[in-house]
């Protein structure tokens, strides 16, 4: 699909000359930093999908696991 955006000239002269080193198209270049972008934010939504589910139950220990923790504490060597 061709776009048209609008981006600083600084941005533009440098992803110019990085397309010149890489010897490829100021294209190809957008398209694999988009690329890493959409990647590295791909999970972004997970803490507010976590904080969701466990809003809706309660956060409370079982009380016969927190036993079993408290009396695994004591014997730890601080």
């Amino acid at each position: 699909m061709k776009t048209a955006i609008s981006i600083p000239d600084d941005i533009y002269q440098t992803a110019e000359q990085l397309a010149r080193q890489r010897h490829v198209s100021r294209s190809a270049l957008f398209v694999d930093a988009m690329s890493e972008f959409i990647e590295r934010h791909r999970h972004d939504d997970v803490t507010e999908r976590l904080n969701k589910v466990y809003s809706q139950t309660p956060s409370t220990l079982d009380p016969i696991l927190r036993k079993m923790q408290s009396r695994s504490i004591l014997r730890e060597q601080w």
